[in-house]
């Protein structure tokens, strides 16, 4: 694995860099080294989001890393962890960077090192000479790393390069409107002289352990954009908060910053009689001189800033664990007799690694699982069917953001505390609640109220990219959804596939819309509007509502989904739409999009599922979903194989355990054919059907299917001769739609007795007509297949007859079985030439000539018709002389009264 990072707290040049680089090493992984700047951190959630897969230090095996390319620094000290590859002389190092030299600079086999203004200044020059291809955006963002490290090009650093490098970009496309949103831009001479002067009053305290720089400076005049100063000033002395006091016009303003969550500054202004966010805050502070206001801010600074607590003050001890394999029934006693929700799991005594106990910890189970298999009456089953194998460590010396992380971004419940091998205690989410509650100035920016500190990442409004990715239509129609739901004052929300595809821009025209509130009643009120019918489910609580121009919308309220019993049907239950989203299938579908016009376009992600939309990952939302819904086993594998994502490792394992435990049929559900047969509807459901027998699933699907319940060569075979037969009908661009699915499931019986897919169709459910379909043309192709196998030569007529009765989805399905190329050409030649052919002459024709209606006109024709295809006769006048010779009159009319009868034909 070779991979691309930059320094710790990395900048927009540090990010632009690594991008850069990606296009020198395009298989490198880019990776932080560290955390990144606030205004980074926005852009990167408004605009890069799906673009980048950046990944974490913790996501990379350093024990993998081949090649370490470093954009941006060469200090070791300054690439966190990735430091520890410099240990190892055998990986190559390559750097890039234009900062001054330094005597711990990195050595490394590959230098390119520029006294320029910013690194994204060199790989900008690399892209030109080596002419490689470059988009609007990747210009975008190289432009913000000039801009950024050269103060909008007027630091003294900024080079001749940098200036020829930027327009360049420009050229390019780098969007400047972009650049100015997260750059700020250069400072009049006036702000400059008040720049220099706060960096000469500037003094650092150091408050429990972290520095805080305090200015504090005297105006005769006030001055407007003086926050952009300080700002400025932070930006360029890289700080992490500064407070700046500053007297104007007789009137003493304070103007707090932060980065950091140990630094609430808006708690603090509002303590010197202000408020803010806990980011960005501001006061006017009355009554009191600078140097009072002065000594009332260390005296808050000191009130506030208090030490940030480690893993080893939080935590609870002694560590309870269960056993593995131990059943749930068990482990919901222990978990009783100890009142606890969540506990580690042990691995069996037999497996344990004694020189490393903490590997012995396999995973997490919660009481909320555990009694919910129990009401599934899967008590029997073990602790290791069930638990969460997907978990990560700390140390005893671990910090409070680091817990954060675990607990509230990746929602670990439990956190196992190691040291020296040695399980010490586990840190519970009541643990963090606990001190949380108690010492509020640590609450996460996700457990601030929105006025202190907006999510960017679980709240973003989708406007913008709204207007990139739908049309007008669809954008007016959100609108009127929105209208509807605010007259009757229900909250009307899109949801699923709808909003996934919208972040990933791709098109999607199936909107499902959830209203908190009475479904039924929205769609009332919505197909009134739209002039539009609705019809209704009154038992699931959903509608459709049908436009005019005949677009469908979905109706569901919003629900929660009680199963009775594994495999069940659910029940349903009004809910929130928090409690809707997390009954849902997936993660990457439990996202919803407000459509209310005071909140349209609002993202609702509580579950935080862009996460493993970025990461390309198939995930469950809980552990039991399967067994509640083995359905979703085919849906996961659908999504996995058409998106080109990947189903996650514990949600892979849960999948096993579902077919380990044999759900499938236990209860009667049209689901579970739906499914089947929207797998085998994609554009290309080879791979998904691969997937199908890696998890063992054809044992429920086809358990006659010869010869070994699995893919072998000539399985493989009938299915690539159906797709390719099906992809030669589709070029044709005939008026007749395919069912596809049909063709693919017939292929798939290709070596199978009729009652083997009879046998299916009534264990899924097959709608009777779709089935008796099925039957008829796998029972005719079968025999004409074998009939076709042994004629060398045919006629066309004989093709006609032969094939006649065939359906389009019959007609392929032959095609695919067929081992003889000349029966595919035959096939070939049926379907686009002999099968519409008919004669020139018709019933009315016959009477006209005197022939008397009945039986006979049906072989007359027909032989007719073999004469045409036959290209024995070609005009009408043939086929009349034809009909006179094989089927002579007593008196026969002339050429001309025949003629004249059919005029009217």
């Amino acid at each position: 694995m070779r991979v691309i990072t930059t320094h710790l707290n990395a900048d927009f040049d540090g990010m632009a860099s690594m991008v850069a680089a990606h296009k020198l090493y395009p298989d490198a992984v880019l990776a932080f080294s560290g955390s990144q700047e606030k205004n980074l951190r926005d852009f990167i959630s408004q605009t890069l989001l799906y673009t980048y897969d950046f990944r974490k230090t913790s996501d990379i095996d350093l024990d993998q890393v081949e090649m370490l390319i470093i954009v941006d620094t060469r200090s070791s000290s300054r690439i966190g962890n990735f430091s520890k590859c410099l240990e190892d002389s055998k990986i190559p190092v390559h750097i890039y960077d234009h900062h001054p030299e330094s005597p711990s600079d990195i050595e490394a086999e590959v230098e390119i090192i520029k006294n320029v203004g910013a690194t994204s200044t060199i790989f900008t020059q690399l892209i030109k000479e080596r002419d490689l291809d470059i988009t609007p955006d990747e210009a975008t963002i190289l432009c913000l790393g000039i801009y950024e490290d050269t103060g909008s090009l007027t630091h003294l650093t900024t080079s001749p390069e940098d200036l020829e490098a930027a327009a360049w970009l420009v050229r390019k496309g780098a969007k400047l409107d972009i650049v100015s949103q997260f750059i700020t831009y250069e400072l009049t001479t006036q702000q400059v002289e008040l720049l220099h002067d706060l960096m000469k009053s500037a003094t650092q305290y150091t408050i429990q352990s972290i520095p805080i720089v305090v200015v504090t400076h005297s105006l005769q005049n006030y001055v407007d954009d003086f926050a952009l100063i300080v700002r400025r000033f932070m930006t360029m002395e890289n700080l992490d908060t500064l407070f700046a006091l500053v007297s104007m016009a007789g009137r003493i303003y304070l103007i707090a910053r932060s980065r950091i969550q140990d630094i609430n500054v808006g708690a603090i202004a509002r303590d010197m009689g202000g408020g803010g966010h806990s980011t960005a805050a501001s006061a006017t502070v009355k009554d009191m001189t600078l140097i009072e206001a002065h000594e009332k801010l260390i005296q808050t600074l000191h009130r506030h800033v208090r030490p940030q607590p480690i893993a080893k003050e939080l935590m609870s001890m002694p560590a309870i664990t269960i056993p593995a394999d131990i059943s749930l029934t068990n482990a919901a006693f222990l978990l009783n007799r100890y009142s606890i929700n969540s506990v580690p799991v042990e691995a069996p005594a037999t497996t344990r690694i004694q020189e490393c106990p903490f590997l012995n910890i396999v995973g997490i189970i919660s009481r909320q699982v555990i009694e919910k298999a129990l009401h599934h009456n899967l008590g029997e089953l073990l602790v290791s069917d069930y638990m969460s194998t997907d978990i990560d460590f700390l140390s005893l010396n671990a910090t409070l953001a680091d817990i954060q992380e675990l607990i509230i971004e990746n929602r670990q419940r439990i956190i196992p505390i190691i040291q020296d091998g040695k399980l010490e205690g586990v840190i519970t989410r009541t643990d963090l609640l606990n001190h949380l509650v108690n010492d509020p100035a640590h609450l996460p920016k996700n457990l601030l109220h929105e006025t202190e500190y907006p999510s960017l990442e679980r709240k973003r409004n989708l406007n913008k990219l709204m207007i990139d990715c739908l049309n007008r239509d669809m954008i007016q129609l959100l609108h009127v959804i929105g209208e509807v739901a605010d007259q009757i004052r229900f909250n009307a929300f899109a949801v699923g596939g709808f909003v996934r595809d919208l972040l990933l821009k791709k098109r999607n025209l199936d909107l499902d819309i959830v209203v908190e509130g009475d479904g039924l009643i929205f769609a009332r009120h919505l197909s009134e509007r739209l002039d539009g019918r609705y019809r209704t489910h009154e038992r699931f609580g959903t509608a459709v509502v049908m436009m005019p121009n005949g677009f469908k919308i979905d109706i569901a309220t919003a629900r929660l989904e009680y199963y009775e019993y594994p495999a069940a049907l659910p029940t349903i239950e009004l809910s929130s739409i928090k409690l809707d989203l997390y009954r849902r299938d997936f993660t990457i579908n439990a996202m919803a999009v407000q459509l209310n016009p005071g909140q349209f376009g609002t993202l609702i992600d509580f579950f935080n599922c862009q996460n493993d939309l970025k990461h390309q990952e198939i995930k469950v939302l809980h552990n039991l979903s399967f067994v509640e819904d083995p359905s979703r086993i085919f849906r996961a594998i659908r999504f996995e194989k058409r998106m080109n994502f990947r189903i996650a490792p514990h949600t892979a394992r849960l999948i096993r355990n579902a077919v380990k435990m044999k759900l499938f049929g236990k209860a009667t559900d049209t689901r579970l054919f739906s499914e089947i047969r929207q797998i085998l509807a994609e554009e290309n459901p080879i791979p998904a059907i691969q997937r199908l027998a890696e998890f063992n699933l054809f044992q429920f699907l086809w358990p006659d299917l010869r010869p070994h319940l699995k893919i072998d060569r000539r399985f493989m075979h009938i299915l690539i001769q159906a797709q390719k037969a099906i992809n030669w009908y589709k070029l044709l661009y005939l008026k007749e739609e395919c069912p596809c699915w049909m063709v693919y499931l017939l292929a798939i019986m290709g070596r199978s007795r009729l009652d083997v897919l009879e046998a299916f169709c009534q264990r899924f459910l097959v709608p009777p007509k779709a089935k008796e379909t099925l039957l008829r043309q796998k029972d005719h192709a079968d025999k004409t297949a074998n009939l076709l196998a042994r004629r060398r030569t045919l006629t066309n007529s004989e093709i006609y007859w032969l094939l006649e009765d065939f359906n389009i989805e019959g007609l392929l399905y032959l095609m695919a079985i067929a081992r003889k190329s000349s029966v595919k050409k035959a096939i070939s030649k049926y379907v686009t030439d002999l099968r519409h052919a008919t004669t020139l002459i018709s019933g009315r024709d016959l009477k006209a000539m005197g022939y008397q209606p009945g039986p006979a006109f049906r072989q007359m024709l027909n032989g007719l018709l073999e004469s045409r295809l036959d290209g024995e006769v070609v005009s009408k006048e043939d086929e009349i002389a034809y009909i006179q010779k094989n089927f002579p009159l007593p008196t026969t009319l002339s050429s001309n009264e025949v003629h004249g009868s059919g005029e009217g034909i």
